[in-house]
């Protein structure tokens, strides 16, 4: 969106930003939101709705922005309040966002001085959700939301977590310096949209399209108990497909031990195919696939499998304690407590296959997207190691991303940085994992187009 020409020049780094509250719970987080605002030098302005002042008082909120607070249109008639404000802005961002506020913009109401003030602006919106999980993932709100969506809002992902009561799911507001974090990164030093952030979603680019994407981290059973795996969560996976899907695309998840809580991210429609090993996910995608016109191979495969996979529990000890209770396994001896080694296979390498034995049956190509989660070494860092694997595995694009303890799993900010198959940089990413999914597939659709 341009800059309105009433607006005069503010200050390199300073940013107008106008912070609307909605009637959400978590309405109480708003002033943590205007303190870092106004911390990082930005002037605020408050503007409430009359909900949101059942929740918190409109004194606490003009003490912490430093402007009076009014919440109607008729507040003061001779001002024109909505005018000047959505003018004065460069920026609005409403948080927490209620459901009931979310269906008012997507529905163009003007029935207070927020909304009034949303429809005024030329500056960027950006709305962080918070309210119940059904209310969420209600098809009414997710409606709501890919509406917004296709007119340029950004709409922050809400978290999962503890909510109201004893309830837990998605649509809890997120951390207010995440909130401030993915506000600003809309603006550039100019206040328009920052080069590299997601472009606004296009109304139904990716439609009569079937992306597949495979999310999670697969595992590998040693026993009936325990298994090989690894820490990968599933999140960034699920959040591109819900991505694609509000794109339009038709979107298929292959999940690989991806919890309730993760999938619940998923807007109605995505299909979810549930699997557990290496080799149970690779005949999933290519099944998948044979219609795809992209796939997004996210997923955490594990390189090896045990050889043997004991029937039964292996023990520490037999009954007799004489520690030969190992499924039988050779190299235990009696009363030698030690495990016996584990004989490891190698799995098959499901990207590369994608690229080498193309899935698709009906003639048509299917743009491959890898990822390659490396955390560096003596013999390189982590972009050396994915320029490396980028042009060993041949795919499309491969996304390549830091991981370790604390970084890159779970809910946690991230960066990625795309190549090509030569290794050459095609892209970058960094933010929420809702943000690095936008990005991604915005460039997918650039690349399908």
């Amino acid at each position: 969106m341009s800059s309105s020409p009433q607006r005069a020049a503010t200050p390199t780094g300073t940013r107008r930003v106008v912070v609307g509250v909605s009637g959400s719970i978590a309405a109480y987080k708003a002033p943590f939101v205007v303190r870092l605002l106004r911390a990082a030098g930005h002037e605020v302005r408050v503007v409430p709705t009359e909900a949101a002042l059942r929740f918190i008082g409109a004194p606490a909120l003009a003490a912490v922005s430093g402007h009076p607070v009014d919440t109607g249109v008729f507040d003061d008639p001779a001002a024109v309040e909505h005018v000047a404000v959505g003018e004065w802005a460069e920026l609005v961002l409403i948080a927490p966002a209620s459901a009931d506020l979310l269906a008012r913009l997507a529905a163009g109401r003007a029935d207070d001085l927020l909304t009034a003030t949303v429809l005024t602006t030329t500056a960027p919106v950006v709305v962080a959700p918070a309210m119940h999980t059904q209310m969420w993932l209600n098809p009414a709100t997710v409606e709501n939301v890919a509406t917004l969506r296709r007119r340029g809002v950004t709409v922050i992902e809400p978290d999962s977590g503890r909510l109201t009561g004893a309830d837990s799911g998605v649509g809890r507001f997120p951390e207010p310096e995440r909130v401030v974090a993915e506000a600003l990164a809309v603006l550039g030093g100019d206040g328009a949209p920052r080069a590299g952030a997601p472009a606004a979603l296009t109304d139904q680019d990716l439609a009569g399209r079937h992306v597949v994407v495979s999310a999670g981290g697969t595992r590998e059973p040693l026993d009936p108990v325990r298994f090989l795996g690894n820490r990968s969560s599933g999140r960034l996976g699920t959040l591109i497909a819900a991505e694609a899907a509000r794109h339009g695309a038709r979107a298929t998840l292959v999940a690989a031990n991806v919890g309730s809580d993760v999938l619940a991210l998923l807007p109605a429609g995505v299909e979810v195919v549930p699997v557990g090993t290496a080799l149970e996910l690779e005949a999933a995608v290519r099944t998948a696939c044979a219609d795809a016109a992209a796939v997004v191979m996210t997923a955490a495969v594990a390189d090896f499998r045990p050889a043997v996979v004991s029937g039964t529990k292996i023990k520490k000890h037999g009954l007799d304690g004489d520690g030969a209770g190992h499924g039988g396994a050779s190299g235990a001896a009696k009363g030698d407590a030690r495990p016996a080694p584990i004989e490891l296979v190698e799995n098959p390498d499901v990207l590369a296959g994608l690229v080498t034995r193309p899935p698709r049956t009906d003639g048509g190509r299917t743009l491959v997207v890898g990822f390659a989660a490396e955390t560096g070494d003596a013999t390189g860092d982590v972009l050396a190691h994915g320029a490396a694997k980028a042009r060993r595995k041949g795919a499309d694009l491969l996304a390549v991303n830091a991981v370790g303890d604390g970084v890159g799993f779970g809910d946690v900010d991230s960066a990625v940085v795309v190549l090509d198959r030569d290794g050459a940089e095609v892209a970058r990413a960094a933010g929420s994992k809702g943000h690095i999914a936008a990005g991604l597939v915005n460039l997918i659709a650039a690349r399908l187009a």
